[in-house]
């Protein structure tokens, strides 16, 4: 018997069964570009949240009468 006939029936295995157990690199392939559109989705809805606490605190500042030290007193320019 050959080493591959001994790995082959030390193992349990047939070669017909080996396609079908286990997930294959397409099924992975599936789960990793779910998981990035989820965590795609959760940078646009908490972005535009966040955002508009940072806002909401930067206009409190600029109204409370606190002297800024820089020379613009607009809130949220990103110099677009």
């Amino acid at each position: 018997m050959t080493m591959l006939g001994v790995l082959r029936s030390s193992s349990g295995r047939t070669s017909s069964r080996r396609g079908d157990e286990g997930a294959s690199a397409v099924e992975y392939g599936l789960l990793v570009a779910a998981i990035a559109a989820v965590i795609v989705a959760l940078v646009f809805a908490l972005g535009s949240y966040v955002r508009g606490a940072f806002q909401t605190t930067c206009d409190n500042i600029a109204n409370s009468g606190v002297k800024s030290t820089s020379t613009t007193t607009q809130c949220g320019t990103t110099g677009q």
